[in-house]
């Protein structure tokens, strides 16, 4: 069943699951932008399942979600960091613990806020080896980049209003410069959360297929390479 709970250091969590139709692969957590665990998350979990892997995303904020970018902003700023680590390491030894899980360690996919906590969730969680960060937003705080165990990829529109690429470039040379294997590709004219598909009044002319198409199959060839599933 797709909606599960998982235990964390700090209780329990709910989260969406996905796993592939042979029930073993490669396993990557997959983490929200600041709207909630919605509909385009769960696809994306839905997406990584096909290509067979076992997607768990953890539930930030416990069944909550909006689609006004005011309430989202509110949310993210509340979000408690203690509370998203336990949930994001949890997941990741939640998948770690399944029988039809392999690989070399658990991978971490986040777009938005959840880009920003995919990096914090390698610097963090034991289980996760390799994390890709759609469009780095974290308000919170950096992680100790000297404590990723494992690469990161990175991607950002040229035409991001939240994340320009300075920043991004900013970010990567930080990132570098504490010993981190980082790679960003930047995707020309594309906008901040590029990839979510999911059409709303607000959203039009966000969504940009060709950049979210050539990222998708970075992402899905690096977790293979990273977790030991090959490219």
């Amino acid at each position: 069943m797709p909606d599960v709970e998982f235990p964390t250091s700090g209780g329990s969590t709910p989260g969406y699951l996905a796993e592939p139709a042979s029930g073993h692969g490669l396993a990557t957590i997959v983490l929200q932008e600041w709207w909630g665990l919605e509909e385009h998350i769960r696809s994306v979990c839905d997406r990584f399942a096909d290509e067979g892997f076992l997607a768990l995303a953890p539930d930030l904020y416990r069944g909550d979600s909006t689609t006004k970018p005011g309430e989202a902003q509110q949310k993210l700023m509340a979000l408690s960091m203690e509370q998203a680590e336990q949930d994001m390491c949890g997941a990741a030894e939640f998948l770690a613990s399944r029988p039809g899980y392999g690989g070399k360690g658990v991978g971490s996919v986040g777009f938005c806020l959840g880009g920003g906590l995919s990096v914090w969730a390698l610097a963090t969680c034991p289980e996760i080896t390799a994390a890709v960060s759609y469009y780095y937003v974290l308000p919170h705080g950096k992680p100790d980049f000297s404590k990723l165990k494992g690469p990161a990829l990175g991607h950002f529109g040229t035409k991001d209003e939240f994340v320009p690429v300075d920043a991004a470039e900013q970010l990567a040379a930080e990132m570098k410069q504490a010993g981190a294997d980082v790679t960003f590709h930047y995707y020309e004219g594309a906008t901040h959360a590029f990839f979510n598909d999911l059409e709303r009044p607000e959203r039009v002319g966000v969504h940009d297929p060709q950049a979210a198409q050539a990222s998708w199959g970075r992402s899905v060839s690096f977790l293979r390479s990273a977790l030991g599933g090959g490219s």
